[in-house]
């Protein structure tokens, strides 16, 4: 088993990549800073990167989680929100937590479930992901290695829906695999608006208006 001392834990926005890391640390990790949510680790074969979001990430991310709800809502869809869960699988030595996740399509099998297990458990069927220039690891690698059927991916300005081809691989999609109906220039227009908003319900209400009028 690894032996890891941290001095010192990323400062937001920064993030520490750490190698040579086993599973059975890894896990031990994720059980250390399960109270401290505002840390990230993710896994990729040996390799571990631990990761401080800024405040500007979580406020997009949360926005783009808002307009989830809003969409499922009014177009009559079941969700279960799994927020940032971590999702991981030791057969494929990955594992990640998402900004949020939801189950859309599979929610019904993620019924009274409180902890997910990707050995029987249906994988989010979307996942958000703002600010991934950040990371040192390839991410959408990890999410294809745990079969998540769509990201969301937010950079800045430029926002990205990639959607697991039958290959196991992501392609950029001009539509969202869940919302048929909604694209990344439909959202970025909303979030662009919330961004400057000091409050942001209006904007909230205004894209709930939007759904309800082109839902059909």
């Amino acid at each position: 088993m690894s032996h890891i001392v941290f001095k010192r834990q990323p400062s937001p926005g920064q993030s520490l990549l750490l190698e040579g890391i086993d599973w059975q640390t890894y896990s031990r990790l994720l059980r250390a800073f399960a109270e401290r949510r505002k840390i990230r680790l993710t896994y990729d074969r040996g390799r571990l990167e631990i990761m401080s979001p800024l405040l500007e990430h979580e406020d997009d991310s949360d926005f783009l989680g808002l307009m989830v709800h809003v969409l499922t809502e009014e177009m009559d869809m079941p969700i279960k929100s799994g927020g940032s869960t971590t999702m991981r699988r030791q057969l494929h030595a990955r594992g990640l937590e998402a900004d949020k996740s939801f189950w859309i399509a599979n929610a019904e099998r993620m019924k009274g479930r409180r902890r997910l297990d990707l050995r029987k458990d249906p994988p989010p069927d979307l996942a958000i992901e703002v600010d991934v220039s950040r990371s040192c690891l390839d991410r959408l690698a990890i999410y294809a290695a745990l079969r998540v059927p769509e990201v969301w991916r937010l950079e800045g300005d430029d926002l990205r829906f990639y959607v697991l081809g039958p290959k196991g691989k992501y392609d950029v999609a001009e539509h969202s695999k869940s919302f048929p109906r909604i694209t990344p220039s439909i959202l970025l227009s909303f979030l662009h608006k919330a961004r400057k908003a000091g409050d942001q319900n209006p904007v909230i209400r205004a894209f709930r208006l939007w759904v309800r009028k082109n839902k059909k």
